[in-house]
C-alpha cells in the first residue's frame, strides 16, 4: 500500500471515528432530554393532582342546617331541592374522617352555594368492641343536639377527636366537654349524653339505611340516588364537578 493510500484509509477511519462520536453524543443529548422532559411532566401532572385533591377553604356561613325527626341533617339553602347529595357515615369510621377532611368542606360550601342539598346519615357499621359502642355514644350525643348550626359544630369537632378503632373512646365525659365547646346549648344535652337516651333510635335507623340500600360500608356518598366512587367523593374538584353538572341538568 502506497503512502498516499494509507493517508487516506486513515482519514476515513478517522472520519468514521467523529461521525461516530458524535452520533453517540446526540443519543447521549436526546436520552438527557427526553429525561428531562419526562420529569417536568412528572413534576406537572403531580402538581396538578395535588391541586385537583386539594381540599377547599368554607368560604362563608353555612346553608340553614335542620335536623329531621329520624336524625338525618339536611343541609341546603330555602328551596334548594336538588340535587341531593347523601352522606352515609359512621363516627367511628376513619375513612369517614378522612371523607370529612379532603370533601367536608366542599360538601359545606355547595350546600351554602345553593348548589345542592346535603343530607347526612350518621350510622353504625361496627359490630367488634369497642368500635360498635364507641360509634353508638357518638351517635347518640350527635343526636342530642338540637340546634343545626351547633350540630355541624359538634359533627365535625368528633371526626377530629375520633379515638382508634381499637380504644374506648367517645367516653361521656368527653362528649360532654366537647358539646361545651361547640356550643352546643340544649338543657339536657349532658343528660341525654349520659342516659344514651337515643341509642335505640339510631340502631333502628341503622338498621332500616341497611336493609334498605344494601350498603357495603362507609363512608359512602350518593348524587340523586347514585353511589359516587371513590375519585369522585374523595376528590374534591370532582366531586364539585359532579354535582354542579347534576344542578345543570335539573
Amino acid at each position: 500500500m502506497s503512502k498516499r493510500t494509507s493517508e487516506a484509509a486513515r482519514a476515513r477511519i478517522a472520519a468514521q471515528r467523529e461521525a461516530l462520536r458524535k452520533q453517540e453524543q446526540r443519543k447521549r443529548m436526546t436520552t438527557i432530554i427526553a429525561v428531562v422532559v419526562i420529569a417536568v411532566v412528572a413534576v406537572a401532572i403531580g402538581w396538578w393532582s395535588m391541586r385537583q385533591g386539594e381540599s377547599e377553604k368554607v368560604t362563608g356561613g353555612l346553608a340553614p342546617v335542620t335536623i329531621q325527626e329520624d336524625g338525618s341533617v339536611v343541609m341546603a339553602k330555602p328551596g334548594v331541592t336538588a340535587p341531593v347529595v347523601d352522606v352515609y357515615e359512621d363516627y367511628q369510621c376513619p375513612a369517614c374522617k378522612q371523607l370529612e377532611e379532603t370533601s367536608g368542606s366542599t360538601l359545606k360550601n355547595l350546600a351554602a352555594e345553593g348548589k345542592a342539598k346535603v343530607v347526612y346519615h350518621m350510622i353504625t357499621i361496627f359490630s367488634d368492641e369497642p368500635a360498635h359502642s364507641n360509634s353508638l355514644r357518638a351517635a347518640n350525643a350527635a343526636r342530642c343536639v338540637t340546634d343545626g348550626s351547633q350540630y355541624m359544630k359538634f359533627h365535625d369537632l368528633l371526626y377530629q377527636r375520633q379515638p382508634s378503632e381499637t380504644e374506648t373512646g367517645f367516653s361521656p365525659d368527653d362528649l360532654v366537654k366537647w358539646g361545651k365547646e361547640a356550643g352546643v346549648t340544649a338543657p339536657d344535652f349532658e343528660t341525654c349524653v349520659r342516659q344514651q337516651r337515643n341509642v335505640s333510635a339510631h340502631e333502628q335507623y341503622t338498621s332500616t339505611i341497611m336493609s334498605s340500600l344494601k350498603l357495603s360500608g362507609t363512608p359512602t356518598v350518593m348524587l340523586n340516588g347514585q353511589s359516587l366512587d371513590t375519585g369522585t367523593a374523595f376528590v374534591p374538584s370532582a366531586l364539585r364537578d359532579a354535582v354542579v353538572k347534576a344542578s345543570s341538568k335539573g
